[in-house]
This record gives structure tokens, sequence and C-alpha cells, in this order.
């Protein structure tokens, strides 16, 4: 565990981080690397998988993690139709492509990535936030 992440030093528990990537691989990589940062992590290979764990409890999860291009919806997309139902909810758009956030509590990383840049971003983006969860209805 890495003493400086926000999920280190969390004491009501990890911080629930939702990937969504339709690359299997990464997925599992990606969920093994920030557990043992001390993240708690789901994961989703749809968006459509992704918003119905969402919609289950949309307060469960401190930030969303997704790649911009996904079947059938777009990263975008997805994290919008998110917001609906939780304006405050922080996201981690990562693409090959150039993009740029449309809102403050979306952050961007550019692929190829190190770890340690994703730790640092995800660090950046829940940065102030409650340690275990973000607030419900925090407007953007």
């Amino acid at each position: 565990m890495v003493a400086s992440s926000p999920a280190a030093n969390s004491t009501e528990g990890s911080i629930r981080l939702l990937i969504v990537d339709d690359e299997p691989a990464l997925l599992g990589l990606l969920q093994r690397y920030l557990e043992r940062l001390g993240y708690a992590v789901e994961v989703a290979q749809t968006p459509q998988a992704a918003l119905a764990k969402f919609e289950s409890d949309p307060g469960r999860y401190a930030c969303i993690l997704t790649d911009l291009k996904l079947p059938g919806m777009s990263g975008e997309e997805m994290l919008k139709q998110m917001r609906t139902r939780r304006p405050g909810l922080h996201a981690l758009i990562s693409s090959g492509l150039p993009y740029q956030p449309q809102s403050a509590r979306t952050g961007f990383l550019q692929k190829p990535y190190l770890p340690a840049m994703l730790a640092e971003a995800l660090e950046r983006l829940l940065k102030g936030a409650s340690k275990a969860s973000l607030p419900a209805n925090t407007p953007d």
C-alpha cells in the first residue's frame, strides 16, 4: 500500500472505484494494481454493465475510471447518464486520442500511461474528497 494514496489514508474503509474498459486483460491489471494501493475496485466490460452496477447504488463509487471509446456508448455518454443521478460524481477518462474534459470533476489520462501516473491522477482528482465516498449531490 502506498502511504500517500487517499485509499491508504482512509479510516472508514477503502475508496471504491468502478473501472470500465472493454479489454479484459487491462481491467484485471488495473484492478490488481489499484487494490494493492488500497482501493476497493469493481470492474465492468461494457457501459451497460457499469450503468447497472451504478444504478443499484449511485453513492457507492468515489470515482469512475473509464475508457473514452467503449462498445455501444462512449465513456463520456455513460458518465453523463450517471451524473443525472449523481451530479458530483468524479471520473477519470483515458484514451489514446486527445480529449478535453468538460467538467472540473473529470480528469484525463492519455494512453499509454504508467501505473504511477494513474495513481497520481486519481490522487489529484480525489484530493479533498471524503475518504470513503464523495457527496452524492455535489454540483460540478
